[in-house]
């Protein structure tokens, strides 16, 4: 512990004594801190800086990887930096000057952090798309793998955390960040392995694997799930809460989408609706049992808060009762093997049913101070933000899984409402599918970047890392279902460590 304040000092002094260095030194001191994990300690000195930086002409700047690097960091933190940045990197073709593939890379990556209309954004991410994968065969080391990684997820759409100890590794390879800053990061990344104790110990004591042979057991793959959205050390108490919600809500729909008849889930929703142990009578056993589970859970989670902030419960309970509603008028499209006639139509419940409603609220629940009864009111509005996240995720997630549920007869995904909307093929639909998702990142970067100012960027911060959470659990597989894809990830981040040199 002493050695780890040590540390912190010297970065410290390191990030406001950097002042005195070229604008790509202060760029690529922030983005290393904040890739390494270790930024959360130096929050406000990052925030100075940053205030430097965007202070900054970079209009006169002619080198593309520190006017890309410059523009993604500020974008990421809300500052609405012009597009116009870029034009004098444009040929008369439409072309961008290449002097590097590192060059490419950092403006693929910055300009995913794009809004409506914005066209010198969209005309890089072609253009660099096209560069990068004709390049990758002959490109070697950290490059080629930041590249690959790029080309499957950007940058800025990836979960830092799930990354951190690759680039504790490979930076300390490369030597492309200063050993202070390494040191420091290995002793922050050693974390966690409690909280996972607490919330295994919580989930063995419900039963619900000895009870409920149809039930899926993903608490790890729950806890993985979620220091995704929040992994800094202070927020201990909204990762344990906001895992025991996600874990309730695998649970509920497990009975919604795997074991309960329609008329059982009809029944179950009524009782949900009542949130009283007492309406429990004429359900099945089995059904009697999540019930109770599901009130235990959410006691537990209500004594973990202070007398003050028990208000915020109400709001978590409503969620989760428009969850099991939109589970039940599912039901009820799969038993009637009804497509919706349009994506809309489609969106207006399975947006719901995804549960990111419910998530975006449970992950203000164990927050501190910062999330007043103001927060709660405005994401119980389901904002634009939230609104995109929920469409992401059911968009990405119905891309994935659309073979499989198909088979399984599952509801029918919005690619089926497509196809029956345009009377396209499956191919074309998927292909518009990718293009809508692609719309509605749009739509989520511009709120973020509205709101920056608006809200709490604590709060917003869990909405974003919520988002690239799906990202990632749904591009090119369903890693929740599939969990076996998750074992090298979840075997380094809580179990590898790093050991100390003193």
């Amino acid at each position: 512990m002493i050695r780890l304040e040590k540390l912190k000092e010297e970065v410290a002094t390191m990030i406001t004594s950097s002042i005195a260095c070229s604008l790509l030194e202060r760029l690529q001191l922030v983005d290393a801190l904040e890739r390494l994990c270790v930024d959360h300690l130096f929050e406000e000195q990052i925030n100075d800086l940053l205030v430097q930086i965007s202070s900054t002409n970079v209009m006169d700047c002619d080198d593309l990887h520190t006017v890309a690097l410059w523009f993604y960091l500020l974008r990421k933190h809300g500052y609405r930096v012009s597009q116009d940045v870029f034009v004098k990197f444009k040929d008369e073709g439409g072309c961008f000057a290449v002097n590097s593939p590192r060059d490419i890379l950092t403006l693929y990556n910055a300009a995913y952090l794009g809004t409506h209309g914005e066209i010198i954004l969209g005309e890089a991410i072609s253009f660099a798309k096209r560069y990068l994968e004709s390049t990758l065969p002959n490109l070697e080391g950290l490059l080629a793998h930041e590249t690959k990684c790029a080309l499957s997820i950007p940058l800025p759409r990836r979960v830092r955390i799930y990354e951190a100890k690759d680039h504790i590794l490979t930076y300390e390879k490369e030597h492309a960040t200063h050993e202070v800053i390494l040191e420091l990061a290995k002793l922050s990344s050693n974390i966690m392995q409690l909280e996972l104790k607490i919330i295994s110990r919580w989930w063995k004591d419900l039963q619900v694997e000895s009870r409920l042979s149809f039930a899926r057991d993903r608490i790890v793959e729950c806890y993985f799930w979620i220091v995704g959205v929040y992994f800094e050390p202070k927020h201990s108490r909204g990762r344990i809460i906001l895992t025991m919600v996600i874990a309730i809500v695998t649970l509920l729909d497990d009975i919604y989408d795997i074991y309960g008849s329609t008329e059982e889930c009809e029944v179950f929703t009524r009782c949900m609706e009542r949130w009283d142990r007492k309406a429990a009578h004429d359900i099945p056993e089995y059904m009697k049992f999540v019930y109770e589970k599901v009130l235990d859970a959410y006691e537990y989670i209500e004594d973990l808060l202070a007398d003050e902030e028990k208000f915020r419960m109400s709001y978590l309970r409503n969620f989760t009762i428009d969850l099991v509603r939109a589970f039940n008028i599912e039901v009820k499209w799969h038993d009637a093997r009804y497509v919706p006639a349009t994506v809309e139509e489609h969106l207006q419940i399975s947006t719901r049913s995804g549960g990111c409603y419910l998530l975006s609220c449970a992950s203000f629940v164990g927050m501190d101070h910062i999330a007043i009864a103001e927060s709660f009111i405005w994401v119980s509005s389901t904002p634009r933000i939230v609104r995109a996240l929920c469409t992401i995720l059911r968009l990405s997630d119905d891309l994935e899984t659309f073979e499989r549920e198909q088979v399984e007869l599952h509801v029918a995904p919005t690619i089926g409402s497509y196809m029956k909307e345009h009377n396209v093929s499956v191919e074309n639909a998927c292909e518009k599918i990718k293009e809508l998702i692609e719309d509605t990142w749009k739509d989520f970067n511009h709120e973020w970047l509205t709101l920056a100012n608006v809200q709490p960027k604590q709060l917003l911060e869990r909405i974003f890392n919520l988002a690239r959470t799906m990202e990632f659990m749904y591009k090119h597989d369903d890693k929740f279902t599939n969990c076996q894809n998750l074992k090298d990830r979840i075997h380094s981040l809580f179990v590898e460590t790093f050991a100390s040199t003193y």
